[in-house]
């Protein structure tokens, strides 16, 4: 549990839909901070287990969760599992009142988020897509990092709320632009882990102390995020935990398709997709996402 503080804020009414490993935690963060929260989630054993934990109250569906809330938070899966939580008779839009607003942490296509910021428009709603980069160990200590697409007032709503669970909460641009920001997010990292996994594979290789090595060059221009939290744990070839497999190559994906949009060359990470495509085949679907050097040891 995450032993955080928290800033006075007026107390606001608010759904979070979605309890998974993300989405249980930063709702806890809203509970914890003053918040009423009313939480949904599709199986419905999560959200009661959420709510015996930290109070508040249980919703059947979207739209029963999403009246009377002034913000409506969502953390879930992928575009159409996004779509079937927003849209429709059970859908939370279909529950808020105008001028509520829908803040939108689902790492999606920014197309979907462009696509909802429209339909939210015609019910006189607000929508601003709010991908998250942290990991599950960020959204427990209450650390994400949030970028953000939308208006500008909305943003501003969202922001001493969700600062409940951020550490930085950031406007990037207009609707979509928050998505955008998360695949530059994805791009980089997967070519860090790449890098990390080859000199760490080829260290092995050459039979130095890659625990030493990793000390000593983590002081250096080599130093990154994955290589002080992932690196000792890839010598170990300890992957059962952190960011899966599976959730990358899901993420990757959308920055393949919106490169075909946009024109960009993503010529490693089409090729670091397909590594993960490697790693998914030995069984490790679900293995962390440094999980990459074991596939070079199968090879080697």
């Amino acid at each position: 549990m995450s032993t955080r503080t928290y800033d006075p804020i007026t107390p606001h009414t608010v759904a979070f839909l979605g309890m998974g490993v993300m989405g249980a935690p930063m709702a806890g963060h809203l509970a914890r901070a003053g918040h009423q929260v009313t939480v949904y989630n599709r199986s419905a054993a999560k959200a009661q287990a959420w709510v015996k934990e930290y109070g508040g109250k249980l919703a059947a569906t979207p739209r029963e969760a999403a009246a009377g809330a002034q913000i409506v938070f969502a953390c879930v899966g992928n575009d159409d599992d996004l779509r079937s939580v927003v849209l429709g008779t059970d859908g939370a839009f279909a529950g808020m009142a105008r001028g509520a607003l829908f803040v939108d942490h689902t790492t999606a296509s920014a197309e979907v988020a462009r696509e909802l910021y429209a339909a939210a428009g015609e019910r006189g709603l607000d929508f601003v897509d709010a991908p998250v980069s942290g990991g599950q160990a960020g959204a427990v200590n209450g650390l994400l990092t949030v970028m953000c697409g939308g208006d500008a007032a909305a943003f501003e709503r969202a922001k001493p709320v969700a600062m409940a669970f951020s550490r930085a909460f950031t406007l990037i641009g207009p609707s979509g632009a928050g998505q955008l920001a998360k695949m530059v997010n994805q791009i980089c990292i997967a070519g860090i882990v790449q890098g990390l996994a080859e000199g760490i594979h080829f260290g092995q290789s050459a039979g130095i102390d890659m625990k030493l090595v990793l000390d000593v060059i983590g002081k250096g221009a080599a130093q990154s995020w994955q290589m002080d939290n992932r690196g000792k744990t890839m010598v170990d070839d300890q992957f059962e935990f952190g960011f899966a497999v599976d959730w990358m190559r899901k993420d990757l994906g959308l920055c393949i398709d919106e490169s075909r949009r946009n024109g960009a060359s993503l010529p490693l990470t089409a090729l670091v997709d397909q590594f993960y495509g490697d790693v998914q085949k030995q069984g490790g679907g679900r293995w962390d996402t440094s999980s990459l050097i074991r596939r070079l040891k199968r090879k080697g």
